[in-house]
């Protein structure tokens, strides 16, 4: 089995010459925020994940194996996501506020956030004047925390 144990910070690192840069693990947005878990690998491997704890891994985060000397690339899965939107950045932050206090993840841009879309049929937020204010649509998104990505030492 695998045992990816470092993160490659680096994305300009050269990638090891037997071909392992082709591998390719596709991971949904909880999994890719735990920093310990089993995995299997596009190409049907099994792995561990081994990282330091609070590691969030990003689409097109490179994961290295140095015992074997293999790298296997993070890729986000497809999921669908529900947008908030409102003009008002005190009604967003309102939202926002509910939604983590029911532990939902929020991705937050100007004007905007997304979480999770839940089938459910829940309001997209706690507080019947946020939920008349802030206009809530289901779609595809780009893959959770892509615009996010993190900054240059």
């Amino acid at each position: 089995m695998l045992r990816f144990t470092q993160l490659i910070e680096d994305r300009a690192e050269p990638r090891p010459s037997n071909d392992a840069s082709d591998a390719v693990l596709t991971m949904r947005f909880e999994d890719r925020r735990r920093s310990r878990m089993r995995a299997r690998l596009d190409d049907g491997r099994e792995a561990a994940l081994l990282l330091p704890r609070g590691t969030v891994l990003r689409d097109g985060d490179r994961l290295r194996d140095p015992d074997a000397n293999e790298v296997v690339t993070v890729r986000a899965a497809a999921q669908t996501l529900s947008l908030a939107r409102a003009s008002d950045g005190l009604l967003l932050t309102r939202a926002a506020y509910h939604l983590g206090n029911r532990h939902i993840p929020v991705q937050v841009g100007p004007g905007w956030l997304a979480y999770e879309h839940d089938h459910g049929g829940r309001p997209v937020a706690g507080g019947r004047h946020t939920r008349r204010a802030v206009r809530a649509r289901g779609g595809r998104l780009p893959p959770w925390g892509q615009s996010h990505r993190r900054a240059s030492p």
